[in-house]
């Protein structure tokens, strides 16, 4: 048995009962097989792989709280800190009821490359809870995060580990942590990133991971002497990251016909209307089955099926494994082009594997949202240096960022022999740098 297959059966083994880990490591593991292979012995003594498929550290820890009825509720926390070889443990806090350790673990394994790729000074992390803000009241999530920040703040700091938002954590819930944090430890740093403009945040980072995704799409089809004009976008998600690629989208001459939520999806033949949308979900909050009464010529349907839609380019931007084989068998016989992850592996395996199996060009989501955590990472430079940047200038660094993140992954993809694998590309430039940095700080 070789090097990768032993430690993919340990991580299983040593792991149980957390599918999504497994399923991050053994995409990452499979695609490493040509680098390890030139450096097996070396990797084998320096225990590499075990190394990097094991976080430093896991926080697990009751959130007691009380709901506007008097009862107290009780919720459970995580903060996984994975790797910090090369900066502070980064990664974002999901609130959400799926959440558990084993969810945590294979974000915060991602975030480690997808945080490498960047070219930005981060290292992995990932946190959250198992409480769903959704239904709440505004008091009801201020008691949950303040309880929730009186024992992450052990754990964090602006050098040390630096949260941000995820699914359910916007700047309402940043804000309230971000006090709570002040307050405790009576300093004001960046310990936290998504916070509101008028208490160091950045420009653009709402929009950061919907648009960083288009940049990528639209440079990768640059490349391949193609133009996002005129392409037609199917969008999955209905939140921040779906919104704002879908706006990016319609900014690059792209048209987006569709939009999904946990209850249904909308199709609309003459392209989302942005407005509607952002009224429904950022303003009202409520379901897309509001939409056609904004848009009377739209369909609305519950349920899955977003993936049916006949179109050029998919965008999956709701949550992990939303796109199984099945939808994939749709994609390709309905003539997609393109598949790029605005979440955090929406794809399921065997999906991914029909996709370049039948000429898709994909693009795994480590690449393709990194967006989000890139923007993050500009807060914190701008928290370090006390300064408040443009827009325009955030986004010009976005844009680089994100066009230099396709031409690493090329290029590495290029180097040993997967040409178009992006999938391989993303791990292998991710992996080899945090691995530069792991040997170059002895066993530690």
């Amino acid at each position: 048995m070789g090097y990768v297959d032993e430690v993919i059966e340990m991580v299983v083994e040593k792991n149980p009962a957390q599918p999504e880990f497994h399923q991050a490591v053994k995409e990452v593991l499979n695609s490493l097989r040509p680098v390890v292979d030139a450096n097996e012995e070396a990797y084998r003594r320096d225990a590499i792989l075990e190394r990097i498929v094991n976080p430093d550290r896991a926080f697990i820890f009751r959130v007691p709280w009380v709901d506007d009825k008097g009862q107290v509720q009780v919720n459970t926390g995580y903060r996984v800190q994975f790797n910090n070889a090369i900066g502070p443990y980064k990664g974002g806090l999901r609130l959400h009821p799926s959440v558990n350790l084993g969810i945590i673990k294979f974000l915060g394994f991602e975030q480690v490359f997808k945080n490498s790729l960047t070219g930005l000074p981060m290292g992995g992390g990932k946190g959250g809870s198992d409480f769903d803000p959704k239904g709440k009241s505004d008091r009801e999530i201020m008691a949950f995060c303040q309880s929730f920040m009186t024992e992450l703040y052990k754990y964090i700091g602006a050098d040390v580990d630096v949260p941000a938002g995820d699914i359910g954590v916007g700047a309402r819930e940043i804000g309230f942590m971000f006090g709570t944090y002040k307050k405790i430890r009576g300093v004001f740093e960046g310990v936290l990133t998504g916070k509101g403009l008028t208490y160091g945040g950045s420009l653009a980072r709402t929009e950061a991971t919907g648009y960083g995704l288009l940049y990528i799409v639209e440079e990768m089809l640059k490349c391949h002497g193609d133009d996002i004009k005129g392409k037609t976008v199917i969008v999955s998600g209905a939140g921040n990251v779906a919104i704002y690629a879908i706006e990016k989208a319609w900014q690059l001459g792209a048209k987006p016909v569709t939009a999904a939520d946990s209850t249904g999806w909308v199709y609309d033949p003459d392209g989302i209307d942005l407005a509607a949308l952002k009224e429904i979900k950022e303003v009202r909050r409520e379901r897309l089955r509001e939409y056609p009464k904004y848009r009377p010529n739209a369909e609305y349907h519950d349920g899955r099926g977003v993936w049916t839609v006949k179109a050029d380019i998919a965008l999956p931007c709701a949550t992990q494994n939303e796109l199984n084989l099945d939808d994939a068998k749709a994609l390709v016989a309905n003539g997609v082009k393109v598949v790029a992850e605005g979440a955090n592996m929406p794809t399921t395996a065997d999906a991914t594997d029909y996709l370049m199996e039948h000429g898709v060009i994909f693009l795994p989501g480590k690449a393709a949202n990194a967006g989000g955590v890139s923007v993050s990472g500009l807060e914190m430079s701008q928290n370090s240096e006390r300064l408040h940047w443009t827009f325009e200038e955030v986004d010009t660094q976005l844009k680089g960022i994100m066009t230099g993140i396709y031409h690493n992954i090329d290029a590495a993809a290029r180097k040993y022999g997967y040409e178009g694998n992006y999938v391989a590309g993303a791990n292998i430039a991710g992996f080899e740098k945090v691995v530069e940095a792991m040997i170059a700080q002895g066993v530690v």
